[in-house]
């Protein structure tokens, strides 16, 4: 980390070494150079509960900011939201309730807080400016064109293959550009699927007489299949908030290939020479535990990956799962069983369902199969994935 005597330009260098875009060249610099807090911009869409390693990349880097001194502002997109992000997508995303927004956003924020710095940030909700009169959409609007909006990457791709593009998508990147006036950003971060909205954003702050904000764009994570981007609707993803025997399981099952990307994106190192690829595998897994929990539940996690996948042994703990006959009745609905079992939602657990994930006594519940008697899953072991276990008990 660059220390007292480091020149704008050093630090500046530092904090763009592992990204992907500094824009505009020299910007960065320039605005350390005014010797000020920084105020560094991260918009968040609450369109998911749970934080996974792939949004800890920007997090990490926004970690950075805090510890020079400078101040965060996460902005929840509790508007945004209702909009849907484009980036990325070939097609709409689907609406979700304003009850499901809250909710995720309320998981989001307290997540983020694992990583950030919890006394240099400063949290908004965009519906706070969002909700705004209709004079404030024109103005907004006549900043920028369709054409400018159009050329953007994903809404290209779309017309060419004649696939719908609603007027609110075209607003989107508008809608996240307007934040940055609100909140006078002076950096903001994102992946590089974020560059356009990043860059229009500079557009309409200086539309609205507001310095420009520079911006960093860092590498997508990634997901456990090395190829597609981590992603919860994906199936591939590592969530922080999993226990850290699934977070120790599920880095083992990452190819060797994308192994020194994790070091550098998530560790902030390079792979140790002296380590194997198995070794620097079980380096990383039990780095990445012990980084949201601590060295010690990481070393449980090994020992008990070890027992039970290389020893053939079974977890020294089961937690039991009840489903109440008398409640609930004589069938279960495995979707809630797991629910109930492993936590996450009900949709999740259709996902795990049909991906082929769940077993019963080491058998793989067959594809399409939702309900079974209560009586022939009593005693029996759940499993859910390569690592979550549980006991049934039908009472």
């Amino acid at each position: 980390m660059p220390g007292e005597r480091s020149t704008p330009a050093d630090t500046a260098a530092w904090l763009a070494r592992n990204a992907v875009d500094s824009l505009p060249d020299g910007g960065l610099e320039r605005k350390l150079a005014e010797g000020r807090p920084l105020r560094v911009k991260l918009g968040i869409d609450p369109t998911a509960p749970d934080i996974h390693l792939g949004h800890t990349v920007v997090l990490r880097k926004l970690r950075e900011f805090q510890d020079l001194g400078h101040l965060v502002v996460l902005i929840i997109g509790d508007y945004t939201a209702r909009v849907g992000d484009p980036s990325g997508r070939s097609e709409t995303r689907p609406m979700l309730s304003a009850e499901e927004i809250d909710a995720n956003a309320r998981t989001f924020q307290e997540q983020a807080l694992e990583i950030l710095d919890r006394d240099r940030i400063e949290v908004r909700r965009n519906g706070e400016w969002l909700d705004m009169k209709m004079e404030e959409l024109f103005r907004l609007a006549r900043t920028t064109t369709v054409a400018q909006i159009l050329e953007r990457d994903d809404f290209a791709k779309r017309q060419l293959a004649r696939a719908p593009i609603s007027l609110l998508e075209l607003l989107y990147p508008l809608l996240q550009g307007y934040d940055s006036v609100e909140v006078r950003a002076d950096v903001e971060l994102g992946g590089t699927d974020q560059k356009f909205n990043l860059l229009l954003a500079r557009d309409i702050q200086r539309a609205y007489g507001v310095p420009e904000q520079t911006i960093l764009t860092m590498p997508i994570l990634p997901g456990t299949d090395g190829e597609r981007r981590m992603s919860k609707s994906l199936g591939n993803y590592i969530g922080i908030s999993e226990p850290a025997g699934e977070i120790y399981g599920k880095t083992l099952s990452i190819p060797d290939t994308v192994v020194p990307l994790y070091y550098e994106l998530l560790l902030g190192r390079t792979v140790p020479e002296d380590l194997g690829p198995r070794d620097a595998k079980r380096e990383l897994a039990r780095s990445l535990a012990a980084q949201f929990y601590d060295a010690e539940a990481a070393t449980a996690a090994e020992r008990e990956f070890d027992r039970v996948h290389l020893e053939g042994g079974s977890p020294e703990a089961i937690d039991e799962v009840s489903w109440s006959v008398a409640e609930l009745g004589e069938t279960v609905h495995l979707p809630e069983l797991i629910r109930r079992a492993f936590g996450g939602s009900t949709s999740d657990a259709r996902r795990a369902l049909g991906q082929g994930g769940v077993s019963i006594d080491g058998e793989p519940v067959p594809t399409g199969t939702l309900d079974l008697p209560a009586s022939e899953l009593d005693g029996k072991l759940l499993k859910l994935g390569k690592r979550r276990f549980a006991r049934v008990r039908a009472v």
